[in-house]
């Protein structure tokens, strides 16, 4: 389960430039976690992770992470193999700001990495070259860090065997206090929205329904009892949810509401509306999704 608090192999305020070997075997699922500070005097950075830790000839970079701050702010992105760059893939959505702390979360996926900023989807970079032959991290340029830490822990599934849509299982033992489910997906790239049901079987009401609308950036929680919805609940900060992207959804059941986090950042809370908890008993998911996997305990 994704979690950024459990990191291992964690470096606290390294000097830049920094270049470390990597402690294991970026398999799909392994998580990067960089936390630091952008300096006001800062014009650029970047995050490189790289076969090896050779200058001359400079060793291939796999996935060039680079945000700057001169005339337009913007992360490139690229790779460099035998000296020679790459196109670079540029994104103008600028999470990073001068004299703010930052979290990057980096994920590699089978076929690209994930990056996440402040708890925020970011960017999707397709793999160009193999991310098995990674086994360096460089950090470089005008950046304060304060820690370094990899979470080793794989997808399950991941890129195997996909789950059939609409997908109906009953959890392993009834919803309760305390209870969690965890929905791990990828969203297609032209989604337009999916939905994760949790129902009771014997009556068929949906305690509830959480419905990612990308197409409006809506986030729509409801209820179905006695054969009609409630009031729909679209309030959130953030909305979590990008074409393309891998994500590990968590419900979890506390006494008066369903707490829901999408990739280790809470989400929303959903007040009980179905009182009978523990005859809630089936989970239902359909949409425009790949699911990987669905688990409760």
């Amino acid at each position: 389960m994704l979690s950024l608090n459990n990191l291992q192999n964690v470096t606290y305020n390294p000097i830049i430039p920094f270049v470390e070997t990597i402690p294991g075997q970026l398999v799909p699922g392994t998580l990067i976690v960089i936390r630091g500070h952008v300096p006001d005097y800062s014009d650029r950075f970047q995050v490189d992770l790289q076969c090896g830790s050779s200058v001359k000839p400079r060793a291939d970079v796999i996935f060039h992470f680079n945000p700057r701050f001169k005339r337009t702010h913007c992360i490139v992105c690229n790779t460099l193999k035998n000296e020679r760059w790459g196109r670079e893939e540029i994104t103008y959505d600028m999470p990073f700001k001068k004299e703010k702390s930052f979290e990057i979360v980096i994920m590699v996926l089978k076929e690209k990495f994930q990056v996440a900023v402040n708890g925020k989807h970011t960017l999707l970079y397709a793999h160009r070259m193999s991310p098995e032959k990674i086994d360096t991290l460089g950090i470089y340029g005008k950046v304060n860090i304060h820690s370094v830490g990899f979470s080793f822990s794989s997808v399950q599934n991941a890129g195997m065997s996909q789950l059939c849509l609409p997908f109906v299982a009953r959890l392993n033992s009834p919803m309760g206090v305390g209870r969690t489910v965890v929905v791990k997906g990828e969203v297609n790239r032209s989604a337009k929205g999916f939905n994760v049901d949790l129902l009771s079987g014997k009556s068929k009401d949906i305690a509830l329904h959480l419905n990612p609308r990308l197409d409006a950036k809506a986030f729509v929680r409801n209820s179905f009892i006695q054969e009609s919805w409630g009031e729909e609940e679209r309030n959130i900060t953030c909305f979590p949810f990008s074409p393309g992207m891998y994500f590990e959804m968590i419900i979890y059941c506390d006494v008066k509401e369903f707490k829901v986090a999408i990739n280790g950042v809470h989400s929303l809370e959903y007040r009980h509306r179905f009182k009978a908890l523990n005859s809630i008993d089936t989970v239902e998911i359909d949409g425009d999704l790949q699911l990987l996997e669905v688990r409760s305990w």
